[in-house]
């Protein structure tokens, strides 16, 4: 009877991801894309579709399994620039997760918000690279007045970024920002009025103070003749009093 042989396991890459740093950044854009290309599925497409986010740019590959990418490929400031430029959706994704902070520059803000094209790339790049810049307060006030829409929903879904991330940060910078909130809060375009929304709960969790300030204005929009300030107003009261928020803002406050 004829020896049986040892089953043998699959090859692994010795290739070490820290090698992967040392390619050309060319190099590198067209091995993420060929990745992108075999992960994603015309199933995630569709569901991209239904969220309002243009899948004619994307490959299907959900945020979760970006996310475990961008900790494989590591950061890079020249990797996220590259990416941004293929003009793919999850590209840009992976642009976010992998670019540095501390490199980032106004000029490159103001490029991208430009690009934004759906809720989900304006909200990701707000909530993990441009609130950790330290040109966002600034940025904010200045998108606050432009009319693009995803420019202006971009101003207060990094205001709603820094409300949650920005630990260091007093009440007054939060509440010079309530003026920005009810100037907007008549825009009827709903991500607009979303972002609006979402910034004036955000600060509302902050602190007592910034939640009965946040709560004065609620009131008044609620109040307002436009339907739009209405709702923001009514729906950020329902939450502003809730006992989910008093809990994060004493949890806040014991840190």
């Amino acid at each position: 009877m004829a020896e049986r042989k040892p089953e043998m396991k699959p090859e692994r890459s010795t290739r070490h991801p820290a090698a992967d740093l040392q390619r050309p950044v060319g190099e590198r854009v067209e091995a993420i894309l060929g990745w992108l290309e075999r992960t994603g599925t015309k199933r995630d497409r569709e569901g991209m579709a239904r969220y309002g986010i243009p899948s004619n740019k994307a490959f299907g590959v959900p945020v979760g399994t970006l996310q475990k990418k961008a900790k494989e490929l590591g950061r890079s400031h020249e990797l996220a620039l590259a990416l941004w430029a293929t003009d793919r959706y999850e590209a840009r994704m992976l642009a976010v997760f992998v670019d540095e902070p501390g490199r980032v520059t106004a000029a490159q803000m103001d490029r991208w918000c430009r690009d934004f094209d759906s809720w989900a790339i304006c909200d990701t790049a707000c909530l993990h690279l441009f609130d950790r810049t330290p040109f966002a307060w600034d940025k904010v006030a200045q998108w606050s007045r432009r009319r693009d829409e995803f420019v202006r929903r971009a101003a207060f879904a990094l205001l709603a970024a820094l409300a949650v991330h920005d630990k260091r940060a007093g009440d007054q910078p939060f509440a010079r920002t309530f003026v920005l909130i009810e100037r907007a809060a008549d825009d009827e375009r709903n991500f607009v009025k979303k972002g609006v929304n979402w910034a004036l709960r955000a600060i509302g969790g902050r602190s007592h103070a910034l939640n009965a300030e946040a709560t004065a204005v609620a009131k008044r929009l609620a109040a307002s003749g436009v339907a739009s300030a209405r709702w923001v107003g009514k729906d950020a009261l329902r939450q502003l009093d809730s006992a989910a928020t008093r809990k994060r803002i004493e949890a806040r406050k014991r840190a």
